[in-house]
């Protein structure tokens, strides 16, 4: 059913890990009820839908969240197996196929909504010309590094090359900080970047390990071999493997570590935490000198096609596409966003981000995978846990990859 006509719908919101009454809906409350499942903070989309909620008094939302990205995907499959997700949820590259193969979701390509999105954010979060998720930006995360600390070094700006950033990271090391710290809890930025640097510098394509054309093993690991090496150095702690992003933040921010992933959603959290620091953003360095960064279209919101309330759902998705549901949303969280009916107004720490993925220069691996994306995130993770921790070569961790392959294709 088109929009133009729907009701519109208004939102109160009191966010918990699971499904949690917005405020205190008393006795006689009457307004549809809306259920929505994000992986963003609740924190961060609660102007988004306080504002829903003052232009369309008709509907309140319940709110559940799940953090990115593992635990987000296993507790909303656990819901729709059980029956009981939510109207509105988040679809992420790496549970995309399983959505839409098992038909979990709606088709919206005819929404009006989505003719304000972009062609990169269409294809990303949909299949064969169908739109099946609301994507209304992109991201890209660089690293951050503390100024001062390298000019201190007698580095004037920093190292687009692989081996001057194996060099500055032991100066770094020299002087007592950190030299660079990331949360491998998920697929590393690190990796995700250098992947396809490495794609792109070799002609090669991940989908080549999908139809016999190549392997992980063959073509992951010379860049898996480069950063295992930082960790055999000791430049890179092993002990990554049991932080998260908040943690690696903290670290940067009191001058403990001096190089970090940086995507926009912390961007404003630095000022804030520490407003002395004197910071930049840059790529990863790269064999050849071309920077890149990790970056996709962000993740879509889609409507469950067993939703409750699928006429809110549709006026949920018309309000984050319209100019006041964005200007909202990329203000809580700095995104880049990229629809043809806002101009956002793009932090200038971001300069680096927003001209990687102008040239194209940004790779997630899970974007460009064709099938299996859930499982084989999952088993990339553990395994590059394992290469972290000495256990496994990275030759071994592109094998097992390809090993998966086969075993999810019988």
């Amino acid at each position: 059913m088109k929009q133009n006509s729907r009701l519109r719908a208004g939102i109160g919101v009191t966010a918990a890990l699971g499904l949690a009454l917005t405020g205190c809906a008393g006795a006689g409350d009457d307004r549809t009820v809306l259920t929505f499942f994000t992986w963003d903070s609740p924190e961060l989309m609660a102007p988004v839908i306080e504002a829903f909620e003052e232009a369309n008094p008709e509907i309140r939302v319940e709110v559940s969240h799940a953090p990115p990205v593992a635990e987000y995907i296993s507790t909303l499959q656990n819901r729709i197996l059980a029956g009981t997700a939510a109207d509105v949820f988040v679809m992420g590259s790496e549970n995309k196929t399983n959505l839409i193969d098992g038909e979990h979701i709606l088709d919206l390509t005819d929404e009006p909504y989505v003719e304000v999105l972009a062609p990169l954010n269409k294809e990303i979060r949909g299949r064969d010309g169908k739109v099946y998720g609301v994507s209304v930006s992109s991201w890209s995360t660089g690293l951050a590094y503390d100024i001062d600390l390298l000019a201190e070094l007698g580095y004037d700006e920093f190292p687009t090359e692989w081996d001057e950033f194996t060099r500055l990271l032991e100066d770094i090391e020299a002087t007592g900080v950190q030299p660079y710290l990331e949360p491998w809890l998920a697929v590393p930025d690190s990796i995700a970047s250098s992947i396809g640097a490495s794609n792109a510098a070799n002609g090669v394509s991940d989908v080549d390990a999908f139809d016999g054309g190549g392997s992980f093993e063959e073509q992951w690991e010379e860049t898996l071999g480069r950063w295992n090496e930082l960790f055999e150095a000791g430049l890179i702690s092993r002990d990554v493997v049991g932080i998260n992003g908040d943690q690696v933040l903290e670290e940067f921010v009191n001058n403990r570590a001096a190089i970090i992933p940086m995507g926009p959603w912390n961007v404003t959290k630095v000022p804030e935490m520490n407003p002395d620091l004197n910071w930049e953003i840059a790529g990863f360095p790269q064999p050849d000198g071309t920077p890149w960064l990790s970056g996709n279209a962000s993740p879509g919101w889609s409507i469950n096609s067993d939703a409750k309330e699928p006429e809110a759902a549709h006026a949920f998705l018309e309000f984050l596409t319209s100019p006041e549901g964005l200007e909202i949303y990329q203000g809580q969280t700095n995104s880049m966003t990229t629809t043809t009916n806002f101009e956002p107004d793009i932090d200038e720490h971001l300069a680096t981000n927003l001209a990687a993925l102008e040239e194209g220069r940004v790779y997630l691996p899970m974007a460009a995978w064709p099938r299996y994306q859930d499982a084989l995130n999952l088993e990339l993770i553990a395994q590059l846990q394992l290469m972290v921790q000495g256990q496994k070569t990275p030759a071994e961790v592109g094998a097992a990859l390809d090993a998966k392959i086969d075993q999810l294709g019988g």
